[in-house]
Parts: C-alpha cells; structure tokens; sequence
C-alpha cells in the first residue's frame, strides 16, 4: 500500500509539471533531464527560437536562446560563467550574444569572462551602460531590433533598478523579464519608484495571455506564502500553491510561468481585486498604483 501511495504521488507530481509545460509553451514541445546541478530544461519552439533553461548560483536561471536557422546563441544575463559554457557545450551551441537586463552582479557578472571566451557581442539598458561590464550596444525600452529569424521588443520595466529592461519575442511568445516579474512576485524597488514599477508591470500586463514569462529567479514558494497571506480566498491561487510545492517538493522549477497565470493569481498584478483589497484594508479611493505600493511595502515586511 505505501509503495502504491508513493507512485500515485510521483505521478501527479509529473502530471502536474506537464500540465504546466503545456501551458506554458503551447505550439512547441519541450524535453526536461536531471544534470548534476539540477534540472535542465529545453523548450524548441515551432516559431525556430529553441530556449535553454538551468540553474545557477543558489537560485538564478540562465537561459539560452538559440535560432539554428541563423546560427546565433544569446545568454539572457550571465549569472554564472560554468553553467552558461556547460548549457553550450550540452547543446553544441556557441555563444554569439548576450542580452542582459539590468546591472546587478549576479545577472551581469559573467559577461567579461564569456566575451573574452568567445567575442561575443553584449546588449543591455541604455540608462545604465556605466555599470554594465564589456557593454557593446545599449538599447532602450520601445526599441526593437533583429536577432536571427525574430524581431525583439525592449520593454521599459524600470523599477527594481531604474534601467531595468526586458526582451520580447512576439514570433515565439515569450519574454524574458529578468527582476522585474516574478511568479507571483515582483522585484524589490532598489533604484525605481513605486510608479515607475507599476508602469512597468502594467506593460508586461497587456502582453498576451499566452506569453511564457522567464522570469530570473526561484523566488516561487516564498512569494506564494506571501500571495496567499493578502488573497487568501483566491481559488485559482489556492490550486496553483499546491502545484508549487508538489513541484518544488521533487525540486522541480516553477518557471516559467505565464502573463494569463500571473494575472489570475499574482497580487502585484491584481490591485485591482475587490477581495484582495477587503482583506487588506484598502480604502475605497485608494487608486491601484497606491494599492500597488501597499502590496510591495508589506511584502519587504512579510
């Protein structure tokens, strides 16, 4: 009988990370294998962007992009230099860009090493260029450019630091958003205003629903405790936290996730909520913005 109990377990477990690939990924078919420093996980996209995902640090996720077609591999941000060559080397790719989004070390930190490796060229926010190491070409939010077979968006999603950008690939619906969204989460306002964030949010929030959100941390199951402690009546939270930590139980990752999910249970995306803001106290004229602000002072408290 525990022998049965322990297999019905593991299977939903892996019912429910499909379930979520699925979700996450429609239109593309995607392969996940146990490395030796945890999962690593492969998207290949029928739109030709094929995505590498595995983990660095104790909790970043690089990502690899990479257009066979055109013969280019990009980092998004460098938070190890080991895991980006290994992730490379794996899938017999050789780095030609990377596409950092913000200026903090443990995004940006490999970029000297992996362009003295291999010379590739290194993009990243114009209103921090300074603080960027071996920076190429700088880009600014509402820019768009060619990479390959795909034009990128630059999303302005200023707020965790002031230049912070994000990249989006509408031909393969995904975007890669570096501290400024996270599974029901958000970044901490280091540099930026709460304006400036609920800007920036309020861009990536009219994406489509569809859009894989890469998102550059595993901050998942602390954010759903504190998601849980402001919308607890939540029914589409309530479900998605027991998936978190059946995946995270098999450390399984929780990203990537979804502008529709993100919109359904992340409370920074839903000021809005009439059962959130009763249960946090706001005032009736209270705007979301302010509500928005709220939400982001008592999580720095939670």
């Amino acid at each position: 009988e525990g022998v049965r109990e322990t297999i019905k377990a593991a299977s939903s477990v892996i019912m429910l990370r499909l379930n979520l690939l699925l979700r996450v990924a429609a239109g593309a078919s995607r392969r996940a294998t146990v490395g030796l420093r945890g999962l690593v996980a492969s998207a290949s996209s029928s739109t030709g962007l094929d995505i590498e995902q595995f983990p660095c640090r104790s909790d970043n996720y690089g990502f690899l992009l990479h257009d066979a077609h055109a013969g280019l591999t990009a980092a998004v941000d460098t938070p190890e230099v080991e895991p980006i060559v290994d992730a490379c080397k794996r899938r017999g790719w050789t780095l030609t860009h990377i596409l950092n989004t913000h200026h903090h070390h443990d995004h940006t930190g490999g970029n000297a090493a992996l362009k003295h490796l291999t010379g590739c060229t290194v993009l990243g926010p114009a209103d921090e260029a300074g603080k960027i190491p071996a920076l190429d070409r700088t880009l600014r939010g509402g820019e768009s450019f060619r990479w390959g077979g795909h034009t990128v968006r630059v999303l302005d999603v200023g707020g965790h630091t002031l230049g912070h950008i994000a990249y989006y690939f509408p031909s393969a619906g995904a975007a890669f958003v570096g501290d400024s969204l996270f599974a029901l989460g958000c970044g901490r306002l280091f540099e930026g205003t709460a304006t400036q964030a609920w800007a920036s949010l309020c861009r990536l929030a009219t994406l489509p629903a569809e859009t894989s959100v890469y998102c550059a941390h595993e901050y998942t199951e602390a954010n759903m405790r504190f998601a849980l402690s402001v919308d607890p009546h939540n029914a589409a939270l309530q479900a998605r936290a027991k998936q978190i930590m059946a995946l995270r139980a098999c450390g399984q990752p929780t990203v990537p996730t979804t502008i529709g999910l993100e919109l359904q249970t992340n409370p920074f995306l839903r000021p809005s909520s009439e059962d959130l803001r009763a249960h946090v106290g706001v005032p009736d004229a209270e705007s979301d913005e302010a509500t928005f602000a709220r939400l982001r002072s008592m999580k720095d408290r939670f």
